[in-house]
């Protein structure tokens, strides 16, 4: 079963159920042997654990992955090795991601017009990606 490693942790340990080299380069979706019953307006992201990532380059790669409250399936993960050199031997019961449990809000977007949406036309505005500095 997840866990949560410490008192103050976020995120709850996630283990593989088999054992699988990852090649450098290489992705494997890992079996949890787990599913959730979420609650309607809750959603499991799938995140990567920082000592795995740090030490060996194995990241979830489609972080975060989103687990839907009407998902019924098992929960797999998306491990990828970014190490271009040496293979990652991942064991059974290691643990291998985090889960972590946020509320998720349904929003209903309506379509606009440009001069509806913005009343600065484009040629005064400045910014964009990365404006503010770093």
């Amino acid at each position: 079963m997840p866990s949560y490693a410490t008192e103050g942790s976020v995120g709850m340990d996630v283990c593989a159920t088999s054992h699988h080299t990852l090649q450098p380069g290489h992705r494997h979706c890992f079996s949890t042997g787990l599913s959730l019953r979420l609650e309607p307006g809750w959603e499991a992201q799938v995140r990567s654990r920082s000592g795995l990532a740090l030490k060996h380059g194995i990241y979830v790669l489609n972080s975060p992955g989103t687990i839907d409250w009407d998902y019924k399936g098992e929960i797999g993960v998306i491990l990828h090795n970014a190490d271009t050199t040496t293979p990652y031997h991942v064991k059974k019961g290691e643990r291998i991601a985090q889960l972590v449990f946020n509320r998720t809000p349904q929003v209903t977007l309506v379509a606009e017009t440009e001069a509806e949406r913005d009343p600065v036309p484009k040629k005064k505005r400045k910014g964009g990606f990365g404006s503010t500095g770093l």
